[in-house]
């Protein structure tokens, strides 16, 4: 087992314990989660704490175990302080990603980590992009950089198409922030790893591509 860094742990009970009182208390889930009309209104902390509620325990769950797998390499690599200015600022750029697809949206809601966590597996990745991941079903492992760039189409494929129950622009957008913001706290990756980067980067730029020609 994996030790877990006090602040790993922290940021699990902090979601853990608002999610567990969300699932017995609608009225508390309504007031924190992320809503474009409540926001318009004012209520910009929702962007925030938003990330803190799940729906359910799987949707818990699988948050959970992605932080608890992939937090140490970050932590150990960039130190606590960037660890949390990375999972803050993928939570909330994430929503901001939201909400600039859904502003027209009023009853659009949204909660989960989803975001935050996809920042923390994207800077995990570019600090060690040949990193050997496992995915469910597929008994074979795979290179980090080869999961990010998957991850990131098919967060664009969701998105255009609306396909299923989930935020997959806040998915894309914290994902984002993981990826830039550890670009900027270590350059060298840029110098060292320069195709994988462009790589990795390429969803990026076929994201923005897509929104300036209307095609999302």
């Amino acid at each position: 087992m994996m030790n877990l860094e006090p602040v790993t742990i922290v940021l699990i009970l902090a979601n853990v314990l608002p999610s567990i009182k969300g699932f017995d208390d609608q009225s508390f889930l309504n007031k924190y989660l992320f809503n474009i009309s409540a926001i318009k209104y004012g209520q910009h902390f929702r962007m925030f704490t938003s990330g803190f509620l799940h729906a359910d325990i799987t949707h818990l769950l699988f948050n959970m175990l992605t932080l608890y797998f992939f937090a140490n390499y970050v932590i150990f690599t960039l130190g606590t302080q960037y660890f949390i200015l990375i999972y803050l600022a993928s939570l909330l750029f994430g929503n901001l990603l939201s909400y600039f697809f859904h502003q027209n949206e009023p009853h659009y809601t949204a909660l989960g980590a989803s975001g935050a966590v996809s920042g923390v597996l994207f800077s995990a990745i570019l600090l060690y992009p040949n990193m050997n991941l496992y995915l469910m079903f597929i008994p074979i492992p795979i290179k980090g950089y080869v999961v990010g760039i998957g991850y990131l189409l098919f967060s664009i494929y969701g998105m255009k198409n609306r396909l299923g129950n989930i935020g997959h622009d806040a998915h894309f957008g914290g994902a984002v922030a993981g990826f830039v913001i550890t670009l900027i706290l270590r350059p060298d990756r840029l110098y060292e790893e320069t195709l994988l980067v462009i790589l990795l980067a390429i969803p990026i730029v076929i994201l923005f591509v897509m929104i300036k020609t209307g095609k999302i």
